[in-house]
């Protein structure tokens, strides 16, 4: 065995929204890193988040294009071969393409721990199933294919949030509840989430439902 392996980006399969699977595709386990190209679903090169849940630090860097990164309250323009590190899990970041031919590096992991694949990346197999079902209003089989997921391994506060926003399409308000329970619970964010979440109309009315 040689030891090392090469390969040019644009080698490396894409997939679901974006995703340049770099970690999982070269076989890397010491350290989290990935690529993003422009979103179909939104144009989002990276989609507004934090790492509350994790407590990562990432390091963003412009490969190619021409991208504006929103950090905070803050704006940066970034050109190819920007780089912006992102220390603050609790931070809102995200960040626009202004090119469609626009890659962007990531690399991630949390101070003073060894690295562990995010959750995440191990629910990306499901969410790649069903959200095809999702955006084609295909609820209850979404569910299911989440369902499968988590009983699989994959449970997740993620896994359960997509879970009940299914659920919640589909008009299966227990089921909707209970695993939007799980995931706020595991993971406050989700219950911020979901306020503003509009796969939640449905049940927004439920006394239940978190306030």
């Amino acid at each position: 065995m040689k030891g090392w392996t090469a390969v040019r980006i644009d080698e490396i399969p894409k997939r679901n929204n974006g995703w340049i699977p770099v970690r999982d595709h070269l076989g890397v386990e010491a350290f989290g890193v990935n690529a993003w190209t422009k979103r179909d679903s939104d144009g989002a090169l990276i989609g507004a988040h934090d790492e509350r849940s994790t407590g990562h630090e990432e390091l963003y860097f412009v490969y190619r294009g021409h991208a504006t990164f929103k950090v905070g309250d803050d704006e940066i323009d970034a050109p190819a071969g920007t780089i912006v590190v992102v220390k603050d899990p609790a931070v809102t970041r995200g960040a626009q393409s202004r090119d469609d031919d626009t890659i962007i590096f990531t690399a991630g992991g949390k101070p003073g721990e060894s690295f562990t694949v995010s959750p995440w990346e191990t629910n990306s197999e499901w969410n790649a199933r069903a959200f095809p079902l999702y955006e084609a209003k295909r609820y209850a089989e979404a569910a299911a294919v989440i369902r499968e997921g988590i009983e699989a391994g994959a449970d997740h506060p993620g896994m359960h949030y997509n879970l009940a926003c299914f659920e919640s399409l589909a008009g299966n308000v227990d089921e909707a509840l209970e695993h939007l329970r799980i995931a706020s619970e595991r993971d406050e964010t989700f219950a911020e989430l979901a306020r503003e979440d509009t796969d939640f109309d449905p049940i927004h009315s439920d006394p239940r439902f978190p306030s």
